[in-house]
């Protein structure tokens, strides 16, 4: 179907473009910028005079539950809440059941997806056989299907030779880990950010130094092997300070961080409820501060939902006897949106971590708005407000932003040309 969206302010990020421009959708591609190209004839015109064009946004972890977890979502819903999120992008963790270690699972993944259609699926493979952290998984098999990437969650390495060894073996096939900087030890059994709130609760804690001692094991494995890696969900303003020091360097290292991460603090935890329950936990107001800074700076060069959807059971229980993680791709650029309706970014910084300081991470075929290119387009308005959960399309709506009035609304996802989701 070709497509003529009509008079947005167009915001490409990768090339830097920022003007009112018309454009022209072809064969899943974007054909051309404000002339029609020869015989051109649009089957289907888009009004987005006052709205803002920008390349699909891409999230880095979105939690499909797809298969093993069915009541706590699906590949068809999970994908569909992310299109509403202004996603066209989307890594899946490996934490499914049975998990993904081997190509049969990755091909069912992507084969769902495509059926669903909603948005694109970029797989990340299990760095370990059943992520035990003992046997590799064959990783060259599930990048010959389409894994991006490989890693192994929150779940520990059997030793550090286990680990140096995986990181050599995915650096001679230029392949990228994605690390969860958290040491198991150091954060057994802890339930929020070793501090005074936890002290208060009387609950656990868990220390910083379980994500900057573990950051800095991979750090150092990473300038032995040469491996290119990616350090996903930091919660420490040290930890952004260590990887910002390894860029320096010229170490191959890139950075995500929980949108939530940015917005909450662990004051959020004293009602104790456990839609504020997450792991790695919520810290510090000194800490968030630091993660917007490397984020400004583009120390961190994507902001990822994180979106780990529950079903109402899981949420239920007393607070340490909760699952962790919160629903949330559903609102990522709206809750995105707060950070410029703060003050502190602005709008076109911010849509560069959303789109091609991700894809940049992992290296995927999307982000950008460019003549050839896949016509991944999200269309938004931004003096608009979204209501959360006055619609909500995930099956688990652990979502502790329901209720809140957010900047900015999604008005149209386009996935290869073709509309994905319509407000």
């Amino acid at each position: 179907m070709r497509t003529r969206i009509l008079g947005a302010r167009v915001i490409d990020p990768a090339s830097g473009l920022d003007q009112v421009r018309d454009l022209y959708l072809d064969g899943g591609k974007l054909a051309a910028f404000d002339q029609a190209p020869a015989g051109f004839n649009a089957d289907r015109e888009i009004d987005a005079r006052g709205l803002i064009a920008t390349p699909g946004l891409v999230d880095l972890s979105v939690a499909l539950r797809e298969p093993g977890y069915s009541r706590k979502g699906s590949i068809a819903s999970e994908t569909l809440a992310a299109a509403a999120g202004g996603v066209t992008s989307l890594c899946c963790p490996p934490l499914t059941k049975p998990v993904l270690d081997t190509s049969a699972v990755a091909e069912l993944i992507l084969d769902r997806a495509q059926e669903a259609g909603h948005t694109k699926v970029f797989p990340i493979g299990a760095l370990t056989k059943g992520l035990a952290g003992e046997q590799l998984a064959e990783l060259v098999a599930l990048r010959d299907v389409g894994c991006v990437a490989f890693g192994n969650g929150l779940a520990p390495f059997a030793n550090n030779r286990n680990l140096r060894r995986a990181m050599e073996y995915a650096a001679t096939f230029d392949l990228t880990l994605v690390f969860h900087a958290q040491d198991a030890e150091l954060a057994e059994g802890g339930l929020a950010h070793e501090g005074p709130t936890a002290s208060f609760l009387g609950l656990a804690g868990i220390p910083e130094t379980a994500e900057t001692v573990a950051l800095a094991r991979a750090l150092l494995l990473v300038e032995q092997s040469g491996v290119r890696a990616h350090f996903s969900q930091l919660t420490s303003a040290r930890g952004a300070e260590m990887i910002a020091q390894a860029q320096a360097r010229g170490l191959p290292v890139s950075a995500d961080v929980a949108m939530y991460q940015l917005i909450l603090t662990d004051e959020s935890l004293l009602g104790f409820s456990s839609l504020y329950h997450v792991q790695p936990p919520l810290r510090t107001a000194f800490d968030r501060d630091g993660l917007r800074e490397a984020v400004k700076n583009g120390v961190i060069g994507a902001i990822a939902s994180h979106h780990q959807p529950h079903e109402a059971d899981a949420k239920l229980a007393p607070f340490g006897a909760t699952e962790p993680g919160i629903s949330s791709v559903e609102l990522l650029l709206p809750l995105a949106l707060t950070l410029v309706q703060d003050g502190l970014l602005d709008l076109p910084t911010l849509l560069a971590r959303l789109t091609s300081g991700p894809a940049k991470a992992l290296r995927l075929p999307a982000g950008r708005l460019a003549v050839g290119a896949p016509a991944d387009i999200t269309l938004f308005d931004n003096e608009g407000q979204t209501l959360a959960g006055e619609t909500w399309r995930s099956k688990g709506s652990n979502c502790p932003f329901i209720g809140h009035c957010l900047p900015g609304q999604v008005r149209y996802t386009l996935v290869d040309g073709r509309i994905s989701y319509q407000a």
